[in-house]
C-alpha cells in the first residue's frame, strides 16, 4: 500500500509561503524526511499559473542543490481560490482526492497563512465540506498567530474550532518553541545535574528574558498600530519561554507531559491586579513610529514594554521574571539571563563599598546561539583581586556553520510526524491572554502609567534602566556583541 500525503497552504502567495514554508520543506526533502507520498498545494485568491508559482519559489528560495530543486518542484502545485468559498473547496477536493488512490492512508495538513479574521470559517467551511473526516487518514490544521486578539476572542475562536476538530487535529504555532536553542533548555536543565538542583529560590535571585529587534514597524504599520508589543510579543512569544525555563521536569517526554507543565507555570503566574500595574509594567513607544506608514499620527501603541512576573509556586517563589520586547533598539538579541544570588559572606579583602559580582547563566537563543556561564577568578599577581570571566559554548564552534535548523523545519516536521510537544494548546493560549489583557485594559485608563519615549538604535526609555535599579538589579547585556 502507498499512503499519500497532502499538505495544503491557505493563503500561498504570501511572504510566509516563499520566505518560511517552502524553504523548510525543502530543507526537510533534502534530508530525506518529509512523509511518503508528500505534495503541496498553495492555494490563494492570486491568478497564479501552477508553473509560475513553482518558478517563483524557485527564485525565491535561490536553491544551492538544482537537482534535489527539481525533484521537490515536481511534488508542488497551485490552485486559485478562496478557502471560504465552497466551489473553491470543492475543486480542491476533487484535486486531492484525484490523487489519493489505492489502497494506502490519505493524510492531509493544513496551513491557515490567511488573515486571521477568517481562521474560524475556513475550518467551519472544511467541516462543512467533509474535509476533515479522519476515516481514510489524519487531518490536521496549523494555525498561525495571532490567535485572538483578547482573552473573549482566543476563547471563541476555540470554541468555533473546537466544533470541527478536536483538540489533538489542531496545532497552533509558535515558531519560538521551534527554535533550537529554546528546545535546548529543558535538555540543559533536565539532562545534566550540575545545573537542576540550582534552578530554584535558594540559589537564584531573579530571571531576565530579553526579546530585543533592531526593525521597526517596517510595511506592518497598520497591523501592528492595533496590536502593540504585548500581544505581538507577551501574550505568545515571550510567555511560552518563560513556560520553557521555569517549568518542572515532566514524568517523560510526551508531549502532554511536556505541555502539562509548561500549563502548571502560567496557572501559577501572579495575576496582574489594577492597582500594581504601575509598579510592574512599563511602555514606551520610539520616537519616530507616529510617522510610520499607517499608523495614526496620535497613536499610543508601545513598540516596547517590560513586565515583571512572580510564580507563585515552591521553586520560585519571590524569585522576579524580568520581561522585556522592542522594536528600533540597539541589537537584535533574544536570551534568557539566569542571575544567581551573591555569596553569603565576604572573606576576601576587597576595597571598602565593593562586592563580588554574582554568577549568571545566559542562554543566547540569537542570533549568536550558546551558553555564557560567568563566574569570578582569580587576577593573577594580586593577593585577592578577582574579575569574572565566561565559560562559552558556541553552537557554530561544536557544531559547525549552519547547523542549526530553522524553526519552522522542526515544527512542520512535528506536525506530520503528529507530534504537538512544541505547539500551544488552547488552554495555554487562553491562560497567557487572562494574564495580558488586565495589563492592555489598565494601559487604556486616564489613569494608566505614562507612554514614555525613546531615541531608536537605543536599549529602550532612561526609564526602564531606572526601573530595574529601584528594584537593586540591572539589565544584563550578557548575549549582546555591542554595549548600548
Amino acid at each position: 500500500m502507498t499512503d499519500t500525503t497532502a499538505f495544503i497552504i491557505f493563503g500561498a502567495s504570501g511572504d510566509l509561503t516563499t520566505r518560511k514554508l517552502v524553504p523548510a520543506l525543502f530543507s526537510l526533502h533534502r534530508k530525506g524526511r518529509l512523509p511518503s507520498g508528500f505534495r503541496l498545494i498553495g492555494m490563494a485568491r492570486s491568478p497564479i499559473d501552477p508553473a509560475a508559482f513553482r518558478a517563483s519559489l524557485r527564485a525565491a528560495a535561490a536553491p544551492a542543490d538544482a537537482a534535489a530543486w527539481t525533484s521537490f518542484e515536481a511534488r508542488l502545485d497551485y490552485l486559485r481560490g478562496d478557502p471560504t468559498d465552497p466551489q473553491s473547496l470543492a475543486r480542491l477536493e476533487a484535486k486531492l482526492s484525484g490523487a489519493e488512490t489505492g489502497d494506502g492512508a490519505a493524510h492531509r495538513l493544513y496551513y491557515l497563512a490567511t488573515p486571521p479574521h477568517v481562521y474560524a470559517d475556513v475550518v467551519q467551511r472544511l467541516g462543512a465540506a467533509g474535509m476533515v473526516d479522519r476515516r481514510r487518514g489524519w487531518r490536521r490544521v496549523i494555525i498561525e498567530k495571532p490567535f485572538g486578539s483578547d482573552l473573549a476572542s482566543a476563547q471563541e475562536l476555540n470554541r468555533l474550532l473546537h466544533r470541527v476538530l478536536d483538540e489533538e487535529q489542531i496545532y497552533r504555532i509558535d515558531h519560538y518553541l521551534g527554535k533550537e536553542t529554546v528546545q535546548n533548555v529543558l535538555v540543559f536543565r533536565f539532562a545534566n545535574s550540575i545545573f537542576e538542583p540550582l534552578w530554584n529560590r535558594n540559589y537564584i535571585d531573579h530571571v531576565q528574558i530579553t526579546v530585543a529587534e533592531t526593525v521597526g514597524v517596517e510595511h506592518r504599520g497598520p497591523f501592528y498600530d492595533r496590536v502593540g508589543v504585548v500581544r505581538d510579543m507577551f501574550q505568545n512569544h515571550l510567555l511560552q519561554v518563560l513556560a520553557m525555563a521555569a517549568m518542572e521536569p515532566p514524568a517523560s517526554f510526551d508531549a502532554e507531559a511536556l505541555r502539562n507543565e509548561r500549563i502548571k507555570v502560567l496557572r501559577a503566574v501572579r495575576p496582574f491586579e489594577p492597582g500594581d500595574i504601575a509598579g510592574r509594567t512599563l511602555r514606551a513607544q520610539y520616537d519616530g513610529y507616529r510617522q510610520e506608514a499607517g499608523v495614526a499620527p496620535d497613536s499610543t501603541t508601545p513598540t516596547y514594554a517590560a513586565l515583571r512576573l512572580s510564580i507563585d509556586n515552591w521553586r520560585w517563589q519571590g524569585v522576579p521574571f524580568f520581561l522585556r520586547s522592542g522594536k528600533r533598539l540597539a541589537a537584535k538579541a533574544t536570551s534568557i539571563v539566569i542571575q544567581f544570588k551573591s555569596v553569603p559572606h565576604v572573606m576576601f579583602p576587597l576595597p571598602p563599598g565593593q562586592g563580588i559580582q554574582p554568577n549568571s547563566l545566559a542562554i543566547c537563543i540569537q542570533p549568536d546561539e550558546g551558553m555564557h556561564l560567568q563566574f569570578q577568578v582569580k587576577e593573577p599577581g594580586t593577593p585577592a583581586g578577582m574579575r569574572p570571566v565566561d565559560m562559552d559554548f558556541h553552537y557554530a564552534n561544536d557544531f559547525g556553520p549552519g547547523a542549526i535548523p530553522e524553526a519552522y523545519e522542526r515544527l512542520l516536521l512535528d506536525a506530520f510526524m503528529g507530534d504537538p510537544s512544541l505547539y500551544t494548546r488552547n488552554d495555554s493560549i487562553e491562560l497567557a491572554w487572562a494574564l495580558v489583557d488586565p495589563i492592555l485594559r489598565a494601559w487604556e485608563q486616564p489613569s494608566a502609567p505614562p507612554l514614555l519615549h525613546y531615541a531608536p538604535g537605543t536599549w529602550g526609555p532612561a526609564e526602564s534602566g531606572a526601573w530595574l535599579a529601584a528594584d537593586g538589579r540591572a539589565w544584563s547585556s550578557d548575549c549582546v556583541r555591542h554595549e548600548p
